[in-house]
């Protein structure tokens, strides 16, 4: 009980960190946005905390299948601390936040080509954008996106390579999985394939999607100040990582579809020697 409540409060002292670090970084922040950065941050360390303390998740994922949850944080980390240094470059430059701001900027750059996700986010700035601003966004959503394609390859490395998850032993799809019902009705395979594909092709194409959402709400969006450094950071961030998020999702349900396909088949080998002849 003890190991558990220390390890709890560790991941909700980490979401803290993760959800207020733009504000601890960025200067001449508010102290109205202070206070809200802080509520948040403290509603997503109880969130946490609640679910990593009970017996059984409710809502995340995976939470027995190390290390799925913590690569999507440690890529939303060191993401959101990019993009706060970039930020903070504008009015408090330094030669660390000038280095990632240049690397920002070619990896933006590279990425902004007709009809990419990066070139369909600048199409959703307004009219008369200052030039700062645009060169800000596009070195933003270039590494985000950038950073969110890196981690699916490394979580794809993990399940092709490392074998993820059958490493960590017996895998429970009921504690894993508990916002699917393995019980719904229907074999549980073709469900799993299905969601497991349905999750990667929304993946790929929310990118797309979400600017153009963006850009017919713009009446909307203007007055949120979508380029105010704390709203766009979070706005990339949603924008990158919960596609590639429903990647990683899609991917490993399909892993774990092909294991209980494996032991199905290993299940039934067994029981067809033991029949007598």
């Amino acid at each position: 009980m003890l190991a558990q409540f220390v390890s709890a409060f560790t991941r909700a002292i980490l979401m803290v960190v993760l959800v207020a670090m733009p504000a601890m970084i960025l200067p001449g922040v508010s102290s109205d946005s202070a206070q809200i950065a802080l509520l948040i941050s403290l509603f997503a360390a109880a969130l946490v905390f609640i679910e990593y303390f009970a017996t059984y998740p409710s809502i995340i994922e995976f939470r027995y299948a190390p290390p799925f949850n913590r690569l999507r944080y440690a890529s939303v980390f060191l993401t959101v601390f990019v993009l706060a240094s970039i930020a903070r470059n504008g009015t408090d430059p330094s030669l660390w936040t000038g280095l990632l701001t240049s690397l920002g900027q070619l990896v933006g750059a590279a990425l902004d080509f007709p009809y990419s996700p990066v070139r369909l986010v600048l199409a959703t700035l307004p009219a008369g954008t200052d030039l700062a601003e645009i060169s800000f966004v596009r070195a933003a959503a270039g590494l985000s996106y950038a950073l969110s394609l890196l981690s699916l390859l490394l979580f794809y490395f993990m399940v092709r390579v490392l074998e993820w998850p059958a490493r960590n032993g017996a895998f429970n799809v009921w504690v894993n999985l508990p916002l699917f019902d393995p019980t719904a009705g229907g074999d549980v395979l073709p469900r799993l394939n299905r969601d497991g594909r349905l999750n990667i092709a929304l993946g790929f194409l929310l990118p797309f999607l979400f600017p153009a959402f963006i850009h017919t709400i713009s009446d909307l969006f203007n007055t949120l100040q979508l380029t105010h450094p704390q709203t766009l950071i979070w706005t990339v961030i949603l924008w990158a990582f919960f596609p590639a998020g429903l990647v990683m999702r899609g991917v490993a349900m399909i892993r774990i579809a092909a294991m209980i396909d494996e032991n199905r088949k290993r299940a039934y080998a067994v029981a067809q020697g033991l029949q007598p002849v």
